[in-house]
């Protein structure tokens, strides 16, 4: 497996893949706005022949900045755009605000769960959450899930 990565980091051949270009786009899409299965992708992918370290690699990437993107939100505190945007409700963040509050690199490392990961990402922006304590966490999530989805994919396929 290493060597698959460094072949896919050294060389070319990645940056003209364009099913690592449509899962990147797929997975930030899904950890923003869109209700999107970024998981069906990879596995998709994968039992094609994609690269599995690269498309890991490619989806956490893609989700993670989506992520932050939504703390980000979160973070200028702009409540219409919350609403409009990510459709999440004011009352619902302030409803799970004091448990984000004393669990942050909990719920920062559980924004990839469906339904409520948006709602975790915003509410640790509106929460002003440490920034790296933030983003750390929510990588290894992201990167968690990914890894044992790809683990999965190539066990069925």
């Amino acid at each position: 497996m290493p060597d698959e990565l460094f072949t896919f980091v050294y060389t070319m051949e990645g940056l003209f893949d364009y099913g690592l270009w449509g899962l990147f786009l797929a997975s930030f899409l899904a950890a923003t706005v869109v209700p999107f299965s970024s998981e069906a992708l990879l596995s998709y992918l994968i039992a094609n022949g994609t690269n599995v370290p690269a498309a890991v690699l490619v989806a956490t990437a893609g989700n993670w900045l989506g992520g932050m993107s939504s703390f980000a939100l979160g973070y200028l505190g702009k409540w219409e755009w919350i609403e409009k945007y990510l459709r999440i409700k004011r009352e619902t963040i302030e409803k799970w605000h004091n448990r984000m509050y004393k669990r942050g690199a909990i719920f920062a490392f559980l924004c990839w769960v469906p339904a409520v990961g948006d709602i975790f990402a915003v509410g640790l922006g509106i929460l002003r959450a440490n920034i790296w304590i933030t983003a750390f966490a929510m990588l290894a999530g992201k990167f968690l899930r990914y890894l044992v989805w790809a683990w999965l994919s190539g066990v069925v396929f």
